[in-house]
């Protein structure tokens, strides 16, 4: 699927796309898996955090003082849709550290497929920050549409959306509900199965992370 959606972004950085291959493989091991979302995650910070404001500081080189750019890392927040969005937010973090963290615990309804919250968990002062919001898959859309609701309650300055692999199912979705949401992805997938999983997708991302079934 290809997009004209200035809000949609499909990252293809030759890196992004060689490590989500070998994710996406069924034979790749659970540590192998979890080293490249890591590293993937990494690289796809770099392009999601293009924006970010920077800051003017005063500081001191070898040689002498100078005014330089810096960002501040403490007015972002990212928030990882619970369990497989912890994946992502390491990766986030090894590149942000300075980052807050909140948690949404959401779960598939089997029979509706339908999110369910269990958890929600976020940093104070988030009219202040600008969020990231984390997770593997965007294939129904119904737990990233159900997330941003919640974190749009609590009026932060603005919310991005970021997920390794996608479909049009669901990036149709979460634009029609969230149409102020930028979506970062590293594929668009061609449809969702009966059961609401990504074809081709890489399986179930949770399980694939943690070694579970």
């Amino acid at each position: 699927m290809s997009t004209t959606d200035p809000l949609v972004n499909v990252i293809n950085h030759p890196l992004v796309q060689h490590k989500l291959t070998l994710m996406r493989r069924k034979d790749a091991s659970t540590n192998s898996f979890r080293t490249l979302l890591n590293e993937l995650a990494m690289l796809m910070a770099y392009e999601v955090t293009r924006d970010m404001p920077m800051q003017d500081v005063e500081i001191e080189t070898p040689l002498e003082s100078m005014t330089a750019k810096m960002i501040d890392g403490k007015k972002l927040a990212l928030v990882s849709i619970l369990r497989a969005g912890t994946g992502i937010l390491d990766g986030f973090l090894s590149v942000v550290p300075g980052a807050r963290v909140g948690h949404i615990g959401l779960y598939r309804d089997p029979a509706t497929l339908q999110a369910v919250e269990y958890y929600f968990k976020m940093p104070k002062e988030m009219p202040e920050r600008d969020v990231i919001v984390v997770d593997p898959m965007l294939a129904t859309g119904h737990s990233a549409i159900a997330a941003i609701s919640r974190i749009k309650a609590l009026a932060p300055k603005s919310i991005k959306f970021v997920c390794l692999v996608s479909c049009p199912e669901g990036v149709a979705a979460l634009r029609a509900a969230h149409p102020d949401v930028a979506i970062f992805t590293a594929a668009i997938d061609r449809q969702l199965n009966d059961h609401g999983y990504i074809l081709p997708g890489l399986g179930d991302a949770g399980d694939r992370i943690f070694g579970t079934q």
